[in-house]
């Protein structure tokens, strides 16, 4: 149904229930006093008939499960555990990708081991890349240090 061009007040149109709907209690406008004490009391009757409910359920089963216990894969396990129920003991079992990701881990951090020990090929070569590069370096320092000295004893000649 159309508006027109303006739209109403925000507070929106008033709902007066009918004698008949207040005698019948099925007015759908109550004050929010009288719903929350409506409120209140079921959730307080509900209490009291959960407790009653749950001594009669672990007596009484459906069918032959009373019985008969039987370990079903395909029973769907309830999903919030209490702490008090969980199972401290009992250990999870991990996914097939974490327990790849795990082992990853593990094995990365066992080569970085041997890295560091010196104990794998890529190890072995980096540090003779090392030495060569050391050792070039300290012939550079010698050459430039004989080059310097020799400069020097030109310069104490020349001035002789």
């Amino acid at each position: 149904m159309g508006r027109g061009k303006f739209k109403g007040k925000p507070t929106g149109h008033r709902h007066f229930s009918t004698p008949e709907e207040m005698l019948a209690g099925t007015s759908n406008r109550r004050p929010r006093t009288f719903r929350q004490e409506e409120v209140g009391l079921k959730e307080e009757e509900e209490e009291e008939q959960e407790e009653s409910g749950e001594e009669e359920e672990e007596n009484q089963r459906k069918g032959t499960q009373g019985i008969i216990e039987i370990e079903n894969p395909n029973i769907e396990k309830p999903k919030n555990v209490k702490a008090k129920d969980v199972d401290m003991g009992k250990t999870t079992e991990l996914s097939r990708r974490e327990r790849e990701e795990i082992e990853k881990q593990k094995a990365h951090e066992r080569y970085m081991r041997l890295q560091e020990q010196g104990k794998t090929e890529q190890a072995r070569k980096d540090l003779e890349r090392l030495a060569l590069i050391r050792q070039q370096r300290a012939e550079a320092a010698k050459k430039r240090e004989e080059e310097k000295a020799a400069r020097e004893q030109k310069k104490t000649e020349a001035r002789k």
